[in-house]
């Protein structure tokens, strides 16, 4: 199986923190950039059409900040052009600030069956602070349009002058409105962005802080049966998200829109991240491709371990084998003997003990030398 990725670029306003490609000034170009993105699919689905996908996760982006007849149209192209799974997961990112019952409507009919729900922080001066168009109302309001659906909520940490309080707080108001899935993840405050000036004159928590926030959030979702199965996500049981599984598992995935990434056959390319030059291309029956290289076996062997050892699924030897014909203990010899003291052996698999996945960065580095 293998997970089709759909980038929608627009936004009403750019949060401080992000570094995603978004156009919050271009909205009127919507229109143009979906008839495009309707023509980049049927070129996809020409090429790949001996494939079955079984997930398709709309990204972005405010994916719900363009008309929601634009996301049906996307939808009805996809089935159109692509082989479904059965019963595919189909999740669309939300930012509560910008949802109605209409949308959420529409959203349904073209088979969305998972919402990704934009929540951050219940703390209303720190939504603010990272220039969010919402506030806590608006997700309780969102929330209440996705009773007995299937959502999940973003958790962030690292806030400027965030608390333990505050995240309770935030993990309270996330669970406690019916999230099935929570991803709690540590700010990045990344060159570039308006937040990095306050990381620069030392206003974020340290690593040492985050490192506390996160430890004591996961007691408290592990405490409302919401379990830890990757580094920054948390779910019931059976509701992880099958599309970001698929990453973790190095599956194939096919990027569709500006600055969308794939990985199909061996090989990862990467659209333009230029809008104009996206619509361009497209428009002249050219894949919008600007980077592009298969994959070298040192690389997928490396690239196995990393994502394997980011989960609490760890790293199937078995598994290793069968696709590289090799042992990935004698192949990382020399990393495994210096990160042995972190890994915990469960049969055929091996995986980063709890106390430490949260550092896991740090562990994997030794395998990239």
């Amino acid at each position: 199986m293998a997970g089709i990725y759909v980038h929608i670029p627009f936004c009403r306003h750019k949060c401080t923190y992000c570094d995603f490609t978004s156009f919050p000034n271009r909205l009127n170009f919507a229109e143009s950039y979906m008839a495009c993105l309707y023509k980049e699919t049927e070129m996809r689905g020409k090429e790949l059409s001996d494939l079955v996908f079984d997930t398709v996760y709309f990204g972005g982006g405010t994916p719900s900040v363009v008309e929601p007849q634009y996301i049906y149209g996307a939808m009805k192209q996809i089935k159109k052009c692509f082989r479904l799974a059965a019963r595919p997961e189909i999740t669309i990112e939300m930012n509560p600030g910008t949802v109605s019952e209409n949308k959420i409507a529409t959203y349904k009919r073209a088979g969305v069956n998972r919402f990704s729900v934009g929540l951050q922080t219940a703390i209303d001066a720190q939504l603010e602070e990272l220039g969010r168009i919402h506030n806590v109302r608006d997700y309780l309001y969102c929330v209440s349009l996705l009773k007995g659906e299937n959502f999940s909520a973003d958790v962030m940490l690292g806030l400027k002058g965030q608390t333990k309080e505050d995240v309770r707080k935030t993990i309270e108001i996330a669970a406690g409105s019916g999230a099935k899935h929570i991803s709690m993840y540590a700010l990045t405050p990344e060159d570039g962005t308006p937040i990095y000036t306050d990381y620069l004159n030392g206003e974020l928590p340290d690593g040492d802080e985050v490192a506390g926030l996160y430890e004591y959030g996961r007691g408290l979702l592990a405490g409302k049966g919401s379990l830890r199965y990757e580094v920054s996500n948390f779910a019931k049981k059976g509701y992880e998200s099958r599309h970001n599984l698929n990453y973790w598992k190095r599956g194939e995935y096919i990027g569709l829109g500006v600055s969308a990434s794939s990985f199909m056959r061996g090989k990862r390319f990467t659209n333009t991240f230029d809008l104009d030059e996206y619509m361009k291309c497209v428009i002249s029956g050219f894949p919008p491709v600007i980077e592009s290289e298969t994959v070298s076996e040192g690389d997928a062997k490396f690239e196995f371990i990393m994502l394997g050892l980011r989960t609490v699924y760890g790293v199937s030897s078995a598994e290793y084998k069968k696709s590289f014909g090799s042992d990935w203990k004698e192949d990382f010899a020399e990393s495994y003997k210096k990160t042995a003291q972190y890994l915990l052996e469960e049969g055929d698999v091996t995986r980063i003990k709890d106390e430490y996945l949260y550092v896991q960065n740090s562990i994997l580095a030794e395998y990239m030398k």
